[in-house]
């Protein structure tokens, strides 16, 4: 059994949508999770038609969103505060030196972040990469084992079948309300599914087929 779990991801929602019911599962057994939030999303594109954010204001609508998604995955939450969209552009190492410190207080046995080069977003692989240097840099009696999301179209193809498989039907329903916690976000993509209950019994199965999986690698170190 894990003693503490660590997340880290660049974007509120990425813990919603991507590790949502894993993270649910792990505090239902007990086990402290923690989010390492890279930035606040403030670039994000969806403001609504017509708007209901600017530039100015968005920042303080999704971190609002975030405290309430992690409310409801009752896990702890440490904003690392970049810039969205431009995680790419920080140096590594000094983004690895930050997380390993924080990853050496927190002293988890498991990381979650997302795997490199198989994520889409900038961000994603970027702050994925600087996760995993961080793990790398510390001290291996106490490295955590890390869990390395793919989310690319093709990454089962280059990575071959994820190693974890977490069924989290169970946590289905949570998992969907964490995610429509970043409403400012959520609503445009996944807004014909907020009430899945009222949809037709197909399309509530493909709903569920498409989310009540989280896939994960372990990331292989050589030393």
């Amino acid at each position: 059994m894990e003693k503490r779990v660590v997340v880290i991801y660049p974007h509120p929602d990425d813990e919603s949508f991507g590790a949502a019911g894993t993270i649910l599962k792990f505090r239902e057994e007990g086990v402290p999770v923690t989010y390492l939030c890279g930035t606040l999303g403030e670039m994000g594109r969806n403001m609504g038609n017509p708007p209901f954010a600017n530039r100015e204001t968005l920042p303080e609508i999704r971190k609002a969103e975030l405290l309430n998604a992690c409310h409801i995955l009752d896990m702890d939450l440490k904003m690392l505060g970049y810039r969205d969209k431009t995680l790419e552009f920080e140096d590594i190492r000094e983004v690895a030196l930050h997380l390993k410190q924080i990853l050496d207080e927190l002293k988890p046995t498991l990381v979650i972040t997302h795997y490199p080069d198989y994520a889409v977003h900038p961000d994603h692989n970027a702050l994925g990469a600087a996760a995993i240097e961080a793990v790398q840099l510390m001290d291996t009696a106490n490295r955590p084992e890390v869990w390395a999301q793919a989310i690319s179209n093709n990454y089962m193809d280059v990575l071959g079948k994820p190693d974890i498989v977490n069924d989290i039907t169970n946590y289905f329903e949570k998992k969907m309300e964490a995610i429509f916690s970043h409403d400012s976000q959520a609503a445009g993509v996944l807004g014909q599914f907020k009430h899945v209950d009222k949809l037709e019994s197909d399309v509530q199965d493909d709903i569920k087929k498409r989310f009540s999986k989280e896939h994960f690698y372990r990331w292989k170190y050589t030393d």
